[in-house]
């Protein structure tokens, strides 16, 4: 349980990195308030992780998820250009996320 806990949370961290580009220095309301929920959500969750994993291996896989799903969302939207290199890079942090998972 959590390891679930810690995707949905790297999940989230993803969440609110974009909104919180999007609000604008929390100049736009919506962006803002999701930015707020995801990210306390997502502090909850790692929170919840370091009870049954180690502190070095929740944050790495967390913040592993995180970066990448923000800048796969950034590269797809258009926000971010996307190149092989940028697509290779992202999915050698994906495999060192789940090289951590298997020699956990």
């Amino acid at each position: 349980m959590h390891w679930v806990a810690l995707v949905f949370s790297g999940v989230l961290e993803a969440v609110w990195a974009t909104a919180l580009g999007k609000s604008h220095g929390f100049s736009r309301l919506t962006p803002s308030v999701v930015f707020v929920v995801a990210a306390a959500a997502s502090f909850a969750g790692l929170a919840y992780a370091m009870r049954g994993l180690p502190v070095g291996t929740a944050y790495a896989v967390w913040v592993g998820i995180g970066a990448a799903l923000t800048a796969g969302y950034a590269m797809t939207s258009g926000a971010e250009p996307a190149s092989a290199v940028r697509v290779l890079l992202l999915l050698g942090i994906v495999a060192c996320v789940i090289g951590l998972k298997v020699a956990h």
